[in-house]
């Protein structure tokens, strides 16, 4: 009903991101000159599962009922939460190109916090104070973690963590068959992102050339020639030529800048979010015609990027983009025919 199968593996990155973070704590304990180095376990699950297997009676002749060694460390998804405070236009989409030019896009994903709870298990203080001071310094109250969850987007992005509260217990009843243990339980968020499906355009149309001739025939020679071609109406490719040299007003027609060398008569240029049209040059001083494209005037401030919107522009095109048309008119006499399987006229 929703759609086709889509799966980013996004809560599973999550989990392992978080895990990652603790999965490198070592405890010391010394004894005269001697320190013992101990690499402290960690375990997806939940706590009551090593209570649980701690409780159980030790049996050397049975490999499945020994108890397991402390300290250890555990930690379990507790809640997935929708965020508001991060919601973006969900119409908006992700664009990346890759290396072999192809194009894949998603939807803006969609801004979801996921609880976990960590918990630290200990016989005894001293390792449970070392494990703790270990974590807590590098929480103030979040630390960020930088994954790429979608690589077909490109997008790599820091994804906070937020320590939220500590708690303690102390697992002991005071008989002598009950061993003993410390919990430090620790609650986090983990800020994440829910993609959709990535998609990738098909062929686009990129080019249209219609014949006209007055002849009613299937061979007839072309006369008349029409071509459109997709135009941008907006900069894409970020590649900016030169930067503005002073302040410019709503009422300015004539814009100062760096450097004029990399522009040309009747190039649209965009300063910010506006597009002009260059109608004279005149050493670094540039004659415009202000809000073209549907843009809108608006006032530039001094070293705003230029830029220019090019071949490169267009070439960036999707079907879903706002675009205008390059038409081009021509007339023939030399009574050929475009071939449509060469491209040429025959």
């Amino acid at each position: 009903m929703l759609g086709s199968y889509n799966y980013n593996g996004i809560i599973k990155k999550t989990v392992v991101g978080f895990g990652t973070l603790f999965n490198n704590i070592e405890i010391r304990r010394v004894s005269g000159s001697k320190t013992e180095v101990m690499k402290v376990p960690l375990a997806y699950g939940p706590k009551a599962k090593f209570l649980a297997r701690l409780r159980q009676v030790g049996d050397l002749t049975t490999q499945d009922q020994v108890q397991i060694t402390l300290p250890r460390i555990s930690f379990e998804i507790q809640g997935i939460n929708y965020d508001p405070t991060r919601k973006v236009s969900p119409t908006q989409y992700i664009r990346n190109v890759g290396s072999n030019n192809t194009e894949k896009k998603g939807f803006m994903p969609v801004p979801y916090n996921i609880n976990f709870e960590l918990a630290i298990l200990s016989k005894n203080q001293d390792d449970a104070l070392q494990i703790l001071e270990q974590i807590l310094p590098f929480f103030q109250p979040s630390f960020n973690i930088t994954m790429n969850l979608v690589p077909e987007l490109g997008e790599t992005k820091d994804y906070p963590v937020t320590l939220t509260s500590i708690d303690y217990g102390d697992e002991y009843e005071g008989d002598y068959d009950t061993r003993r243990t410390l919990i430090y339980t620790l609650q986090f968020i983990a800020k994440t992102y829910m993609y959709g499906p990535i998609t990738e355009p098909g062929n686009v149309i990129k080019k249209t050339i219609v014949d006209y001739s007055a002849q009613a025939v299937k061979t007839a020679p072309r006369e008349v020639r029409y071509v459109a071609t997709p135009r941008s109406l907006v900069e894409r490719d970020n590649n900016a030529v030169t930067t503005v040299s002073a302040d410019i007003d709503d009422n300015d027609g004539i814009i100062n800048v760096t450097d004029a060398s990399g522009i040309s008569l009747k190039d649209d240029i965009q300063i910010d979010s506006e597009v002009m049209r260059v109608t004279k040059i005149d050493g670094t001083r540039i004659y415009v015609a202000r809000a073209f494209n549907n843009s809108t005037i608006a006032p530039h401030v001094a070293s705003s990027n230029v830029f220019i919107i090019t071949s490169a522009d267009h070439a960036l095109l999707d079907s879903d983009d706002d675009f205008g048309f390059n038409e081009l008119y021509s007339e023939f006499t030399d009574g050929k025919s475009r071939n449509p399987v060469t491209g040429s006229d025959e």
